[in-house]
């Protein structure tokens, strides 16, 4: 990282009481859940890439617009400081983020920025959404896995019905919450998806962002055999089954052949991967 001559301890101890607190408070409210759970694998490996880019070839630094700089870094602060007040680590923590990218423009400049543009993305992972993203997201998800668990399941000869996100397979009721309805898996795929993608495929943008927009139905798809298998084990093993020990293995299965999904949707997309390479190098 460039040299910032005296003020650089000032500098890195400011840094430091801005960032420290709020990551000490995702780490506790977010990373220790399953929702966040993949929030320090975010953080360390993203911190490996930002040092990949930044030991690339020489890069002229130069510093960014000041004014620009302080016009959008004082909004940030402010808002970073009532979230912190007001205890909204989903916001608090995406403003800090913001403060730090945008004294890295003002220090170094947008060619920089430019240059770890990956990096700056993929670490956004390590914050949690806002709950407003999650209801949003979620619950269309969680409406749509239990409608064609119910469908399948039904036109399997199974005596099973449901209302929105609850499901009745024989004396058994069972609601559909949000770690069965891909929101979870969503993030944590996206991100491993996004680090893979990039590591194998930045030379090759396009095939890269297309193998990217198939994690989505890939985690829907993985979310409904989780959410199926949940409901075939209730009902011939009783609810303490599907409710235990089997609800928490099938979650990692569910992540872990949502993973092997995406490595054979990468191995069987090598003919596209090649055609695009072979474009971009006529282009």
């Amino acid at each position: 990282m460039p040299g910032l001559g005296r003020p650089a301890i000032f500098i890195a101890v400011a840094i430091a009481c801005l960032a420290l607190p709020t990551m000490v408070d995702v780490a506790r409210e977010s990373w220790s859940t399953e929702q966040g759970a993949h929030g320090p694998i975010v953080l360390v490996t993203g911190i490996w890439l930002l040092i990949r880019e930044l030991r690339r070839a020489p890069l002229q630094i130069e510093r960014g617009n000041a004014l620009l700089t302080a016009l959008l870094l004082v909004p940030c602060l402010i808002v970073f400081t009532l979230a912190r007040i007001s205890g909204i680590i989903e916001i608090e923590g995406f403003a800090m983020y913001a403060s730090l990218i945008l004294v890295a423009y003002g220090l170094w400049g947008g060619a920089l920025l430019t240059r770890i543009w990956f990096p700056l993305l993929y670490m956004m992972f390590v914050f949690p959404p806002p709950d407003t993203v999650f209801a949003m997201i979620t619950q269309p998800l969680k409406i749509g896995i239990s409608q064609a668990v119910i469908w399948l399941l039904h036109a399997l000869g199974y005596p099973v019905a449901g209302s929105g996100v609850t499901i009745q397979i024989g004396q058994y009721q069972m609601l559909v919450a949000a770690a069965c309805a891909g929101l979870n898996s969503l993030l944590s795929l996206t991100a491993l998806g996004l680090f893979y993608s990039y590591i194998r495929h930045s030379s090759n943008f396009a095939y890269m962002v297309l193998l990217v927009c198939c994690i989505l139905p890939i985690a829907i798809l993985a979310n409904f055999v989780r959410v199926m298998l949940l409901m075939l084990v209730t009902y011939y093993f009783g609810e303490a089954v599907g409710q235990g020990f089997v609800h928490e293995l099938a979650g990692l299965v569910m992540f872990a052949t949502a993973l092997i999904l995406i490595f054979a949707l990468d191995w069987l997309g090598a003919p596209i991967r090649r055609r695009l390479a072979r474009e971009v190098h006529a282009a």
